[in-house]
């Protein structure tokens, strides 16, 4: 078999292992979409049964979590990367980092479903729900967009996550603006606002993942963090790159 030396490894490997890892990360980006859709349909349909399915399925996301890490420190173990090639796992590193996370604010969601549903406590009624269906149908787009971008390192992609970010935060006050009628309206709606608060801030730090994702494919492909710069700042150094 020919090898081709350069940048301090033989990349004969190397391009293959780089592969198989694009592919776990890409499976994990899959079931993270999934968990949350399958999440917030239990919602939909008060099936609590699913609900408990949706927990127990989290552990197939964290062994992804620990297949890509182990397949991380083994090709820097072997292949001594350097330069872009190490920036590029450090980078995928953190990605499935944000895709276990994901992960776990979807697992939140199908926990509404049993608190309202398997206890005694009064469900919320379906129009104080419709802003959870909302918001999750955005924030699982925004993952599902991130993950073609890093299946296809994108960089205008990225940029149209970054700004879908920035819309998340105004449907976020949006909707805390319209839960807090239910308040006003009617007290007894208290206990179930602050779950759904909760239910919320899961879905956008489920955003906030899918926004983290685009930052680091700008890292992958010009090696400058982008996380903590406005967006203007991000398509300036794109272009200027």
């Amino acid at each position: 078999m020919t090898t081709i030396q350069g940048e301090g490894h033989i990349f004969t490997r190397f391009d293959d292992e780089m592969k198989q890892l694009h592919s776990t990360v890409v499976g994990m980006g899959v079931l993270a979409v999934k968990q949350l859709r399958d999440a917030v349909d239990t919602l939909r349909t008060e099936d609590t049964e699913k609900a408990h399915d949706v927990i127990s399925n989290d552990t197939k996301l964290n062994q992804l979590d620990i297949d890509a890490d182990e397949q991380i420190t083994t090709i820097i173990a072997k292949r001594a990367p350097v330069a872009k090639d190490l920036r590029e796992l450090i980078a995928v590193g953190k990605i499935v980092s944000e895709l276990e996370r994901a992960g776990d604010e979807a697992r939140k969601i199908a926990g509404l479903t049993i608190r309202f549903y398997e206890g005694t406590s009064r469900p919320p009624n379906e129009e104080i729900l419709r802003d959870i269906y909302t918001l999750a149908d955005y924030v699982s787009g925004m993952l599902e967009k991130s993950m073609s971008v890093f299946d296809d390192l994108d960089l205008n992609g990225a940029v149209e996550v970054l700004n879908m970010g920035l819309k998340l935060d105004d449907q976020l006050q949006s909707i805390l603006r319209h839960l807090s009628t239910f308040i006003m309206e009617d007290s007894r709606n208290v206990g179930n606002f602050v779950d759904i608060v909760l239910g919320i801030r899961a879905l956008e730090r489920f955003g906030g993942h899918a926004k983290n994702i685009a930052g680091h494919l700008v890292f992958i492909k010009f090696g400058f963090d982008v996380r903590h710069e406005g967006i203007d700042v991000i398509v300036k150094s794109i272009r200027e790159s």
